[in-house]
């Protein structure tokens, strides 16, 4: 018989601005992010996903972006979460940062990300 260990090593996390929870922040895992990266790729249109494939792929140390740039973005993320080859754990992900972005828009503020090591 074996035994799945309950402690798991810590992984790096994308913590970005206007989020749901009590602190306006959202929080995701990086390997999350990339694979969102891989079906971004895969289902939005070739001339209409480069900054969408361009964030999850590289997020950098972290980022900003402007109020224009996020709404945009926000834009191809829902489109995104709403594809039909897109998996349920893959489209939270990306309704929940499309969320983020749009509230960050509305707003008028910057949306900003950063990485936060394990």
């Amino acid at each position: 018989m074996t035994r799945k260990h309950a402690i798991h090593e810590a992984e790096a996390h994308v913590v970005t601005s206007h989020g749901g929870d009590f602190f306006g922040e959202d929080r995701h895992p990086l390997k999350a992010l990339t694979s969102l990266a891989g079906y971004a790729e895969g289902c939005l249109p070739h001339d209409e996903r480069g900054p969408v494939v361009l964030l999850l792929t590289n997020p950098g140390e972290g980022g900003t972006m402007t109020p224009g740039q996020a709404a945009e973005v926000a834009a191809l993320l829902h489109k995104l979460a709403r594809h039909r080859f897109v998996r349920a754990k893959e489209s939270a992900a990306a309704q929940a940062l499309a969320d983020a972005a749009s509230r960050a828009a509305t707003a008028g503020d910057p949306w900003e990300w950063c990485v936060e090591a394990a």
